[in-house]
């Protein structure tokens, strides 16, 4: 149990479940009431009075400003999030600033939704309830008004092999998939060799009636022979380090696509061009889209993807992949994302692992903390 009473302030409420944990602990608990962001003023305000931590998601910036303001006593920046764009991670290091995010908890209900948004979109639900609910459906036809596309026995490329990614592709294989993999960062090949004998055995067994494979390729490769395109890689911007992800679907890598593909974007919203998403919609270059995340979010009124010649090819989430009852609110650090944000938080402020943020698995700016 902590020694003194830790001040805490949440931008967000992210589940009393979880917050209840640390009044339960004695912390002094503020949560900003309001389901949109609080202004940054306002964060400021909040750290200079003296918090110990703050509770943080991916619509507040975090940057030089908020670390100054909390030079001294500020300990803890604890993220509802496995992204952390919105966090300067130099500024973070500079004020010797720990900063945690919540991966892991989230990586199966991000990928289900990523796969159950590429069938829909290939399989037209929102096209065919519009017609029901519009009551343009006359009679049953063996191919009138349209028809979708099935996943079954297509070919997919999951670009980014990271947790979510591999999840997808496990997800994928049970539906007899040929997979093409790209990752730039790392590739896992013991798990793309154990998705092979997988594979191997559903043919042998027949319980597939066609083989499948899956390997890693170049970009231009698994975007040019797949059938469903599913994005998974952290954004990266030029200067950033790695290999940059900003804008990695671009006008010249759509035009590397079948015109009859599906896209799918659940990672950021940065790394698809969506002016150059829109036109490749409009001129039939692309046969669809579902997008989760988007370069400015809320998505804006004059968005070229709200554009009424693409809407029945355009499917629009509100950056909704993990939003899973469990995976957002379990108050277990290994459940839910509310209980590993708050148990990132506690690690931090009670010297969890002997104090030794290189030890804490949450936090992610450990270089900041090296020892000599």
């Amino acid at each position: 149990m902590p020694d003194k009473s830790f001040r805490v302030f949440a931008t967000c409420d992210i589940g009393q479940p979880a917050l209840e944990i640390l009044r339960q602990r004695g912390y002094q608990l503020e949560v900003y009431p309001d389901a949109d962001p609080p202004p940054k003023s306002l964060i400021i305000e909040k750290v200079k009075s003296g918090v110990d931590g703050l509770i943080t998601t991916l619509r507040d910036k975090i940057d030089a400003e908020v670390f100054a303001a909390g030079n001294g006593h500020l300990k803890v920046v604890a993220q509802l999030a496995v992204g952390f764009d919105n966090i300067n991670r130099a500024d973070a290091n500079v004020h010797k600033v720990p900063f945690t995010n919540t991966a892991d908890v989230l990586t199966e209900a991000t990928a289900e939704f990523a796969f159950f948004t590429m069938a829909a979109a290939a399989r037209r639900l929102w096209t065919a309830e519009k017609l029901v609910r519009e009551q343009k459906w006359g009679t049953w036809h063996p191919f009138l008004p349209f028809l979708g596309d099935e996943v079954t026995g297509k070919t997919v490329a999951i670009i980014g092999t990271g947790r979510i990614g591999l999840a997808m592709i496990k997800k994928c294989s049970g539906f007899d998939m040929d997979i093409l993999c790209y990752d730039a960062a790392y590739q896992n090949k013991d798990y793309i060799a154990a998705i092979q004998r997988v594979m191997d055995l559903r043919f042998d067994t027949d319980i597939q009636k066609q083989r499948t494979t899956i390997r890693y390729v170049d970009l231009q490769e698994a975007l040019s022979f797949s059938d469903f395109i599913s994005i998974h890689v952290p954004l990266i911007r030029e200067g950033e380090g790695g290999t940059p992800t900003h804008h990695l679907i671009n006008d010249k890598t759509l035009r590397w696509m079948k015109p009859t593909a599906y896209l799918v974007n659940t990672s950021r919203g940065p790394v698809v061009d969506e002016v150059a998403i829109a036109q490749a919609l409009k001129g039939k270059r692309l046969g669809g889209a579902a997008l989760d995340v988007f370069e400015k979010e809320p998505l804006p009124s004059d968005s070229p993807l709200r554009d009424p010649a693409i809407e029945d090819t355009c499917r629009l989430y509100p950056h909704f992949a993990s939003a899973g009852r469990i995976t957002r609110l379990d108050p277990h650090p290994d459940k839910g994302m509310a209980g590993r944000c708050v148990q990132g938080l506690i690690d931090v402020l009670e010297k969890n692992y002997g104090g030794d943020i290189q030890q804490m698995p949450y936090v992610v700016n450990k270089e900041a903390f090296k020892r000599d």
